[in-house]
């Protein structure tokens, strides 16, 4: 029986791991912050709650040793990358030609289009089958003597879930904080940027998937 004291470094650890695999600057990160920016912090957060959920479930499937749907997500990893390539390159182009806002200001979310920023994001992380492969590497490394438990199991999926999540809050926070203190030049600018990385990392999606 696995004790609350024994899972907590398990947690921990875990929830550095989520830290790490979702701190590296890509797509999702330059979707998140563009979001956040220019359509407030509800976008913004439902982008990084919808990555967050795609991590945890990926984690789930390494976890639970789901080896049919890791394979069969693998076998079809290039019509993946290559729906994921045009969908980052829809939202880059999207992103590039953006009109600037006449008195400066948006209106609120709604939810449909929180809702659309949070399912959008899911999906665009779930194109990622690779992804399996790293988490099954990870929890190769914290797998206890004896292989996971339902409890460990739980406790390291939901850490990494946890951790991924309190990254793009962080992210979401930061852009909010300085976002009233951006001008609308300079918004224009930053959506003609991000929509250029979007559009680089959408063709490198594409040519993945050919």
């Amino acid at each position: 029986m696995t004790s609350l004291t024994s899972l907590l470094p398990i947690f921990i650890t875990a929830m550095g791991f989520g830290l790490a695999v979702a701190a590296p600057v890509g797509p999702m990160s330059i979707l998140c912050m563009r979001r956040s920016l220019a359509e407030g912090w509800r976008p913004g957060l439902a982008t990084g709650v919808g990555i967050a959920t795609g991590d945890g479930i990926y984690a789930a499937v390494a976890a639970l040793g789901l080896t049919g749907i890791s394979e069969f997500m693998l076998a079809y990893d290039r019509p993946l990358h290559l729906a994921a390539g045009l969908f980052l390159l829809y939202l880059g182009l999207k992103t590039f030609w953006r009109r600037p806002v006449e008195n400066g200001t948006l209106p609120a979310p709604s939810v449909v289009s929180t809702f659309r920023a949070f399912w959008g994001s899911l999906l665009l992380t779930l194109t990622n089958p690779p992804t399996i492969i790293m988490f099954a590497a990870i929890f190769a490394a914290l797998a206890p003597k004896g292989g996971f438990e339902p409890a460990t199991a739980l406790a390291t999926v939901s850490g990494v879930t946890l951790g991924s999540l309190l990254w793009w809050i962080f992210i979401v926070g930061g852009v909010t904080v300085f976002r009233h203190a951006l001008g609308q030049r300079v918004r224009l600018w930053i959506d003609r940027l991000a929509g250029s990385f979007l559009v680089f990392f959408g063709v490198s999606e594409i040519r993945r998937g050919l």
